[in-house]
Order: C-alpha cells, then sequence, then structure tokens
C-alpha cells in the first residue's frame, strides 16, 4: 500500500469536542451514565423527529437489541438487504434468528421491494404461527431494510408490504443520519430505528449506536436491557439477561459537538457527490449513486460504478492504481448471500448485488476534502479507467 494523502473518509473534529470530553473527565462522568449521554439521546431524537432515542455502545448493538423487543427469537426469520456490512446479519443471528436476503434494485441499489414482495407473496406461506418460508420451514418475524450510503430504502412501499403481510419493521439507519424521505427522518419510519455514529459515519462518538422508536413502552425497555436489565442497583437484582450495550458518557460528550455540526456535514457530502457526478457526466460508463425522487440524500460516501467491468474486474485493478497515487477507495461489502459467515441463510436471487459489489468504488467523502481533491481524484479514476 502506497501512502495515503487522499482518505476515503475521516472524522472531522471542529466544534466543541475537545471542550466537552474535558467537561465529562473534569466531572468524572466518564462511564455508561451523564448528563452527556441524556443530551445526546434528547438532541438525536429532536433532530430526527422520533419521540424516544437510546444510546448505545455501537449501531449492531442497537439492531441486536431492537429485534429482540420486537419479538425476533431462536429459529426465527427477518428479511433484509442483502448489499450491506455485516453487522445487521449477524445482529439477526446474534438472537438464534436467520437472516433471508433481498436483492439491489438497479436505479438506486437500495432492498428491492419487488423482489421483497415476490419472495413473501411465491416463497411463504400463511400458517397459525405466522408466515411461514417455504424454502426453510422457518416463521418470518420482521422486514430490516439497510439504507445504504445516505440514502433511504421505499419506506412506503416497504411499510406497506409489511402491513399487507403482518410484519414488523426495524430499519438500519446507520448510514443515513440526516437523510430524508417525503420529510420524515431515516429510522424513524418502523417501529423502531438504529443509527451508528462508528468513525467513519457521517458524524461520530469514536464507537456507538442509537435506537429510535415513537413507543414509549419499547424506549423503557431498551434502556432497561442495554444496562443489564438491572431492577436493583443496590442488591444487584437482574429480572432478565441483559446486555451491557449503553453509550459511555465521555463518547456522547463528542456525540453532542458533532451533531451541532450536522447541516453543514451533509451540505459538505452532497456538494462532493455533485463535484463526481459533474466530474464524470464526459465519461458514459461511470455513475454516481442516484437520489431517488422524494429522498434528501446524505451521501455519506460517495460512490460510483464503473459500468460493465463486472466480468473483468476492472474496479479492483483501478483501486490498486489509484492506491499507487496516495487516493484512498474501497469496494462496497461483499454481499450478505456471498458471506461464508452466513451461507446457511435463505437467499433470493441476488443478481444484481454481486454485479455492483463487483463495480462499485467508494470515493474519497470527508467533509474537509478540498474541491482540488475531489477533481483530482474524478481525474485520475476516469484517466485510469479510460
Amino acid at each position: 500500500m502506497s501512502k495515503i494523502n487522499i482518505p476515503l473518509s475521516i472524522p472531522h473534529l471542529a466544534g466543541k469536542e475537545w471542550a466537552y470530553v474535558k467537561e465529562a473527565l473534569d466531572t468524572n462522568w466518564v462511564s455508561s451514565a451523564g448528563p452527556f449521554v441524556d443530551r445526546f439521546e434528547e438532541e438525536i431524537a429532536r433532530s430526527t423527529g422520533a419521540r424516544f432515542a437510546v444510546a448505545t455502545v455501537n449501531g449492531t448493538a442497537a439492531l441486536h437489541v431492537a429485534l429482540r423487543l420486537l419479538g425476533v427469537g431462536s429459529g426465527d426469520e427477518v428479511v433484509m438487504s442483502d448489499l450491506t456490512f455485516i453487522a445487521p446479519a449477524n445482529a439477526v443471528r446474534y438472537l438464534g434468528a436467520w437472516p433471508v436476503f433481498i436483492d439491489a434494485e438497479e436505479r438506486y441499489w437500495q432492498m428491492d421491494v419487488n423482489k421483497l414482495e415476490d419472495f413473501l407473496q411465491e416463497d411463504c406461506e400463511s400458517t397459525r404461527e405466522g408466515l411461514r418460508n417455504r424454502h426453510t420451514g422457518r416463521i418470518v418475524r420482521a422486514i430490516m431494510p439497510v439504507h445504504i450510503l445516505g440514502s433511504v430504502c421505499d419506506m412506503e412501499a416497504i411499510l406497506g408490504i409489511a402491513d399487507r403481510f403482518g410484519l414488523k419493521v426495524v430499519e438500519d439507519a446507520t448510514e443515513s443520519l440526516g437523510a430524508l424521505q417525503g420529510g420524515k427522518a431515516a429510522g424513524t419510519f418502523g417501529r423502531m430505528g438504529c443509527l451508528s455514529f462508528n468513525g467513519n459515519k457521517i458524524i461520530t462518538t469514536g464507537g456507538g449506536g442509537m435506537i429510535l422508536t415513537d413507543d414509549e413502552d419499547l424506549a423503557r425497555k431498551a434502556r432497561y436491557l442495554t444496562t443489564q436489565a438491572k431492577d436493583d442497583s443496590v442488591e444487584f437484582v437482574h429480572g432478565t439477561v441483559g446486555y451491557n450495550y449503553r453509550m459511555p458518557n465521555v463518547l456522547a460528550a463528542i456525540g453532542c459537538a458533532q451533531l451541532a455540526q450536522l447541516p453543514g456535514f451533509v451540505e459538505r457530502r452532497r456538494q462532493i457527490a455533485s463535484m463526481y457526478r459533474e466530474a464524470f457526466k464526459a465519461c458514459g460508463r461511470i455513475e454516481i449513486l442516484k437520489e431517488p425522487p422524494g429522498t434528501y440524500c446524505t451521501f455519506w460516501m460517495s460512490t460510483a460504478r464503473f459500468i460493465g467491468t463486472s466480468r473483468e474486474g476492472t474496479s479492483r485493478k483501478l483501486l490498486r492504481l489509484l492506491d499507487r497515487q496516495g487516493i484512498q477507495t474501497r469496494p462496497l461489502w461483499q454481499p450478505m448471500h456471498q458471506s461464508p459467515a452466513q451461507q446457511d441463510a435463505y437467499a433470493s436471487d441476488c443478481s444484481l448485488a454481486d454485479v455492483l459489489n463487483a463495480e462499485c468504488l467508494c470515493l474519497p467523502s470527508s467533509v474537509d476534502l478540498e474541491d482540488a481533491e475531489v477533481y483530482r481524484v474524478a481525474k485520475s479514476a476516469v484517466r485510469i479507467f479510460e
């Protein structure tokens, strides 16, 4: 690997992070309780329009707890996006349940709602226990759309399908804080939604996540489970198996400072995506992720599809050649139906996810990226690709 001088996506700590962390340290509120945790939850809820927000140690923990609270258990199935990072699939497996993978769609690369409906209609049957997958014999309990790359799945269609088949919806919005569809925030459409504040996300706490819900009872139970299900803090009585999943106060302090900068971060990421799109316009075989109608994308990661390269491995060659010039890119994730860790899960036809994985590269998208650096990346990519 060459020395990287244009990294893929790095944190931008330019607000009150130092002051807030110092306050947490000075007051000895550093662990999984404290005023910044409460404040961060309140401010995320206000920012997204959710009634309640529960801070967790990471996004995977948020997904794990949300799925458990919606009744997903051992032997059940959760229908989810195939083109995603592995975390949501792992969260399903933590519960002894199984994911079912649905392909991406061609235009916006989100979950294909037509294939989702086809699976539930053609491959499942209604039984006394619930909707049964004819291929596996397992009961389908929930749908988990994963909003990838700062966009949003077609939630109107997904909610309609879920209602028709009697399924609950938990959103993985870990890549889409700040994104809107019809004016409504990603993560607030289903019964529960989850966010992530990992180091490369649009805002960061270093590591952290959040559960969103409008249901007060679910929020209360989420706080209970994420604090080891503690019923009596003096006698250490625990009513059920819980988790040490709460966000530390010192990380929430960073989150409060980062959240104040979110509008500027989103604006800059959108500008970067627009500059890439304009720079690639003359090359008909490169396209940047499109924004669905009625959707406001954050373009967390500006991602380019180098059309027609899947058979040749060209995108990986391009990655290596850009790396030699100090420009860091990365492929999209291995589709879940290809993952050795998920090999026993059922998948519908996920052929487009395979193509997108082969043809797409995520490009440098840090909010402090200079315009000249964006154009350098684009010019280098076009020259090498052509």
